[in-house]
């Protein structure tokens, strides 16, 4: 028996250990570790979840214990399970574990994949921020309009209650609202909610799969962190982004993705320099040519621009984009800019909290603020840093109403943002395509 330890994030580990570990007598996972989210160490994969092998659950560490735990539980292989890492980071990983004397494995999508038993296209993306979540609500909105009925099945977010949280499904405001979720997973559903697409999400992927399955024609699954799909694609989209030439080779999972794409979407081509729009096709083309490539701008739009110019704003952004996907800005800045905002006030010496903690974290956020909201602390924690903040107007250009959500005391206006296509014919005369190919499937599918 193999003694195992699950490098993970609250999510592709899960899944790993679903999928390759739970109820196998070959393997003994002694812990997952935690990165990338905060409050995850210090709790325990729950025994529901976990299965007969493991009636105590299986804890969750810190990823920086990670030596010291190979040699207390004479551990024999390291499992990386998590995504948008660059390689650089990803090796020192490998190597941290090699000097240790164990084995460093990276799981393979042959072994982590399930089958559906309807059509699933697959959304995905070469880095955290691309502008995934626009191009699958595009991807649902025209399935709808060939009279489809999609049902997305979004990548993991489980923040909460891991047990409670293994199958999850939202149709409606009051699912988001009855299951406590976190500003993060408000921003990936309630804007496919609102356009009448059913959600699911949670832990158990193969069991969310085989209840989803049963209300949908097309299975669209909704990427996240550059991660590869835990389902096999009919049709893998991947969304690649010029304002970070050269990140569709230099991440993991992400430059996986690039190499597997049947589609690939160059986003943001409105915003983006021509050099670097350039880079990315050549790279494009050296390392997956077979791939169909479809350009689009990314529309940054907000309801009245002339209460903006001139003014000292505040602009907050969507908080994973900014970190671990390293963008030093969002739509909300460049909306201000283009509304002629006479200052993107610093919100860093207002901070508090973990938000404070977010700035040291990641040094290259300076004049914006990013949407952190893990918990009902860190939501109070961003309200009172917005509260503190001497500014006019408050931006906010979070993929939801964050009004909603927490209280804004100064004037505020949202910034949207949705994909427009450039290419013709583009990704939906592929889509009309995909469902002719699958129409048996499709004929069949949801009933």
């Amino acid at each position: 028996m193999k003694r195992i330890l699950i490098l993970g994030a609250a999510g592709r580990d899960f899944h790993n250990f679903n999928v390759l570990f739970r109820d196998n007598p070959n393997y003994n996972v002694i812990a997952f570790t935690a990165t990338q989210i905060p409050d995850i160490a210090g709790r325990r994969y729950p025994a529901e979840l976990a299965g007969r092998l493991y009636p105590e659950g299986i804890p969750i560490v810190e990823e920086k214990d990670m030596e010291g735990l190979v040699a207390e539980k004479e551990i024999d292989a390291v499992v990386f399970s998590y995504s948008d890492v660059s390689h650089q980071n990803l090796m020192h990983l490998a190597s941290r574990a090699v000097a240790a004397d164990v084995d460093f494995w990276l799981p393979g999508t042959e072994h982590t994949q399930l089958k559906s038993t309807v059509p699933v296209i697959s959304v995905c993306a070469v880095r955290t921020g691309c502008g995934k979540s626009p191009v699958s609500r595009l991807v649902a909105e025209e399935l709808h309009s060939q009279g489809r009925k999609p049902v997305v099945i979004r990548h993991p977010m489980p923040y909460g209650d891991l047990a409670a949280q293994a199958v999850q499904r939202f149709a409606s405001m009051e699912d988001l609202d009855l299951q406590q979720c976190t500003i993060e997973e408000r921003e990936e559903y309630e804007p496919h909610i609102v356009k009448g697409t059913v959600v699911y999400a949670g832990v158990d992927y193969e069991k969310i799969l085989r209840q989803a399955e049963k209300e949908a024609d097309v299975i669209l699954w909704d990427g996240g962190n550059n991660d590869t799909p835990f389902y096999v694609s009919d049709l893998e989209i991947v969304v690649v982004d010029p304002h970070r030439p050269g990140h569709e080779l230099s991440y993991f999972p992400g430059e996986v993705n690039l190499r597997r794409a049947d589609v690939i979407v160059i986003n943001k081509m409105d915003t983006a320099e021509q050099r670097d729009i350039e880079t990315v096709r050549q790279n494009i083309k050296l390392n997956n040519p077979k791939a169909v490539v479809f350009e689009m701008a990314c529309r940054v739009s907000i309801a009245d621009p002339s209460l903006v110019k001139g003014k000292r704003v505040l602009v907050v952004e969507d908080g994973p984009t900014l970190t671990h996907g390293e963008m030093p800005y969002g739509a909300g800045v460049v909306a201000a800019r283009q509304s002629g905002a006479a200052e993107l006030v610093d919100p860093r010496p207002y901070a508090v909290g973990s938000i404070r903690g977010t700035y040291d974290r990641y040094p290259h956020l300076t004049d914006l603020l990013p949407a952190m909201g893990y918990s009902a602390i860190q939501r109070h924690e961003l309200e009172e840093t917005i509260r503190r903040t001497p500014c006019d107007l408050v931006l906010v250009a979070t993929p939801i109403d964050l009004a909603r959500v927490i209280k804004i005391d100064r004037p505020n206006l949202r910034v949207t943002y949705e994909v427009e296509e450039l290419t013709k014919p583009g990704l939906a005369e592929t889509l009309v395509k995909f469902a002719h190919q699958h129409e048996p499937a499709l004929a069949g599918a949801g009933k």
